[in-house]
């Protein structure tokens, strides 16, 4: 099967935004990835609700919302009126993970459970069959553009085998310094989905990368 792209508009071009996801709309793009940053559980604050309206009245696609958030479980019902496909909180921000992760999948959403670098894979072992996906950040959130943690090749690796260990039909999912040559090799480790932001938007052909990427 092919990948699943899910170009990260936190690398769009916000004074044409429309424009961009016109162009995701055209694309061979699968999802549409959404970076919610609140300044307190990362470094940097990205946009709110208001902007993902605008967001989700334009786009044909999926919507991928990643919530980098603390206490990401207060916005599932105004994550769930944009019609979102997935919600993705962190493991690192969720005390009540398996509470939240149920919360959601009652709300009418797949849930999926984002690591930061540091975080084990192990970690996941007692939600591994509960969540529709597993996202691995491979880089420290926050922050586009961002130099690709080459460790996160073997996590995929262990993730994978995780997963396959124990039954779980989980996604896995890879957000930070993806690009044509990163993307092969996590794709070859087990990932099933790509996250990429600078390598799209920041290409002389976008939709050409998103075809390159889909072809990985």
């Amino acid at each position: 099967m092919k990948p699943i792209i899910a170009p990260s508009i936190l690398s769009a071009d916000f004074a044409y935004l429309a424009k961009d996801l016109e162009m995701l709309n055209r694309s061979e793009a699968d999802w549409v990835h959404i970076d919610v940053m609140d300044g307190v559980f990362v470094p940097n604050i990205s946009f709110g609700f208001p902007v993902l309206k605008y967001v989700a009245k334009i786009s044909k696609k999926p919507l991928d919302v990643h919530l980098m958030i603390v206490q990401p479980e207060r916005f599932i019902h105004e994550v769930k009126a944009l019609g979102a496909h997935t919600m993705n909180v962190h493991f690192e921000a969720c005390p009540h993970l398996h509470r939240v992760v149920q919360q959601i999948r009652e709300a009418g959403m797949q849930p999926a459970v984002t690591l930061n670098p540091a975080t084990p894979v192990a970690m996941l072992k007692d939600i591994i069959q509960d969540v529709y996906m597993v996202l691995l950040m491979s880089v420290n959130p926050g922050f586009g553009g961002q130099k690709f943690i080459e460790h996160t090749v073997e996590k995929v690796r262990e993730l994978r085998a995780l997963i396959d260990s124990t039954g779980s039909k989980a996604l896995i999912e890879v957000d930070g310094g993806v690009n044509l040559e990163t993307g092969a090799r996590l794709i070859a480790a087990g990932a099933d989905a790509l996250v990429a932001g600078s390598a799209v938007f920041a290409a002389p052909d976008p939709e050409g990368m998103i075809h390159s990427l889909k072809e990985l």
